[in-house]
C-alpha cells in the first residue's frame, strides 16, 4: 500500500481532514486539467467504505455508457493504489464493485435513466457516498435534488461529492450555483500546480505552458479551472438584488411593457424604473405566464399596484391591445421599425447598470442574466441576436420605447452635423 501522500495531492489535505471528521455533506471539487480531484473522490470512497461497515456509495455520470472508461477505472485505481485489490470484487453486469469482507458495494448509475436511480438499494446498511462527476453535464440542481432525496435515505452522516471542470460560461447553472453559501457545502478549488510534476509527466506540463504562452485565455480555463466567459453574453450590466420597498417608493419614472404570449410563449409583463441621469433601469415586478388570457392578464396587472404610466405593448397583436383597453388598462402598440430590436438591445447594453430584483421578477433575472449570441460553429457568434428566451427583454425595449427613440434621434443629429 502507498502512503497516503502519495495519492492525495498535497492540495487536498485539508480536506481529507474536514471529510473524515464528517464536517460537510456537499463537497464541490472544481478545477482545471490535471488537478487529481477525480483521484482524491475515489481515494476517499474506498477508504470510507472499508472503514465503516454500513456505508455504500452510488457514482453517477449524466450518460451511462460513459461510466466504464471513467469513474469504474478510476476507482479501480484508488484499490490498486491503496493496496486492497485482493478485498474487492469487480463486476461489469451489473457494473459494481464489491467489498468482499462486508458484502458493501459501489453501485454505478447514469442519469439518463432516472427511474433506476429512484429504485437503487442496497442489501446492508446504506449509500452513504454519492459521487457525481462531470457535474456540469447534468441539467441543473433540480435534477440533482431529485437524485440526492431518492438516495439519501436511511442513514446520517452522508457524503455527496460533485467534481467538474467549470464551464466556460460564467453564467452556466454549475458556475452561479458554486456561488450560493450553504454552511453544509465546501466549494474546493485545485489546479495540475498544486500537484507534484512527477505525477502528471513531462508532457503533461509542456502542453499546459504551451496553451498558456499561446492562448492564455484557453489555458485559464481549460488548465487553471476559471470561468473566463464565452464572449457571447449579451448584457454584462447585470445587477441582481432585492429591491426594497423604500426604493419602490421614490421611482417616479415608471416604464411598463407587454410581449404577448399564450401557448408556448409566455405573456410577459415588466415594471421598472429609469434613473435617466444615471442611466440606471431598475425592474421590480413581473407577471410571466403561460396560457393566460387577455381578461386574466388585465385582472392580475389591475390587482398589482396601480401606476398611471401607460403600457407600451407589442404592435403586432393590435387585438389583444384593443381586449386589454377594454378591460380599463391605459394600452398603446410599440412603434417598430426595421432595427428597432438591435436598436433597442444596444441601448440596453449601454447603461450602466440594469439592476434586477430576482426575488420578484426571477424570470426577468434568467432571462437577461442567460441571454447570449449563438455560436457560429467556427469559434465565433452569429451577428444577430436570437429570438428565444427574450420575452421580458422585449416586455422593457417596448416599456423604454420613447426614450430608445429619444437617444437614436439624437445620435442621428448628430451624424447628420458631422459631431
Amino acid at each position: 500500500m502507498e502512503r497516503l501522500t502519495d495519492v492525495i495531492a498535497p492540495s487536498f489535505y485539508d480536506l481529507y481532514y474536514d471529510v473524515t471528521e464528517n464536517a460537510h455533506t456537499h463537497y464541490w471539487l472544481k478545477g482545471g486539467r490535471g488537478s487529481t480531484k477525480s483521484s482524491f473522490v475515489s481515494v476517499m470512497i474506498i477508504l470510507g467504505i472499508m472503514g465503516d461497515a454500513a456505508a455504500n456509495a452510488v457514482v453517477i455520470r449524466k450518460v451511462k455508457d460513459n461510466l466504464r472508461d471513467t469513474v469504474y477505472s478510476q476507482l479501480l485505481w484508488a484499490i490498486d493504489k491503496l493496496g486492497a485489490a485482493h478485498l474487492w470484487q469487480e463486476k461489469l453486469s451489473p457494473m459494481e464493485l464489491v467489498y468482499l469482507p462486508t458484502g458493501q458495494r459501489i453501485l454505478f448509475r447514469g442519469a439518463d435513466k432516472p427511474q433506476k436511480l429512484k429504485s437503487t438499494k442496497v442489501k446492508k446498511g446504506y449509500i452513504k457516498y454519492i459521487w457525481y462527476e462531470e457535474l456540469a453535464e447534468f441539467g441543473g440542481m433540480a435534477e440533482i435534488r431529485s437524485i440526492n432525496q431518492s438516495l439519501m435515505r436511511g442513514g446520517n452522516g452522508f457524503v455527496v461529492f460533485y467534481s467538474y471542470n467549470p464551464p466556460q460560461s460564467k453564467r452556466n447553472w454549475v458556475n452561479k450555483e458554486a456561488l450560493t453559501e450553504r454552511k453544509d457545502r465546501i466549494v474546493h478549488h485545485s489546479t495540475y500546480i498544486d500537484v507534484p510534476a512527477e505525477w502528471l509527466g513531462k508532457d503533461f506540463i509542456r502542453e499546459a505552458e504551451h496553451l498558456k504562452k499561446t492562448k492564455p485565455e484557453l489555458y485559464e480555463h481549460e488548465y487553471l479551472g476559471y470561468a473566463t466567459g464565452t464572449g457571447g453574453e449579451v448584457f454584462t450590466n447585470i445587477t441582481q438584488r432585492r429591491i426594497t420597498d423604500t426604493e419602490i417608493a421614490a421611482f417616479d419614472r415608471i416604464k411598463r411593457g407587454v410581449d404577448f404570449g399564450y401557448a408556448s410563449d409566455p405573456f410577459a409583463y415588466i415594471v421598472a424604473h429609469y434613473d435617466k441621469k444615471r442611466r440606471r433601469l431598475y425592474i421590480f415586478d413581473e407577471i410571466y405566464k403561460t396560457g393566460l388570457s387577455n381578461r386574466r392578464a388585465a385582472e392580475m396587472i389591475n390587482a398589482k399596484r396601480a401606476y398611471s404610466q401607460p403600457i407600451i405593448c407589442d404592435s403586432a397583436e393590435p387585438k389583444s391591445i384593443a381586449e386589454l383597453r377594454g378591460y380599463g388598462l391605459r394600452v398603446r402598440g410599440a412603434k417598430k421599425g426595421p432595427d428597432s430590436v438591435e436598436y433597442g438591445i444596444k441601448f440596453l447594453q449601454s447603461l450602466e447598470e440594469i439592476i434586477i430584483d430576482n426575488e420578484r421578477c426571477p424570470n426577468a433575472a434568467a432571462e437577461f442574466y442567460n441571454y447570449a449570441l449563438e455560436p457560429d460553429g467556427n469559434d465565433g457568434f452569429r451577428a444577430e441576436y436570437p429570438d428565444k428566451d427574450n420575452h421580458t427583454i422585449d416586455a422593457a425595449r417596448y416599456a423604454l420605447e420613447d426614450e430608445i427613440t429619444m437617444r437614436k434621434a439624437k445620435i442621428y443629429s448628430r451624424k447628420e452635423f458631422g459631431i
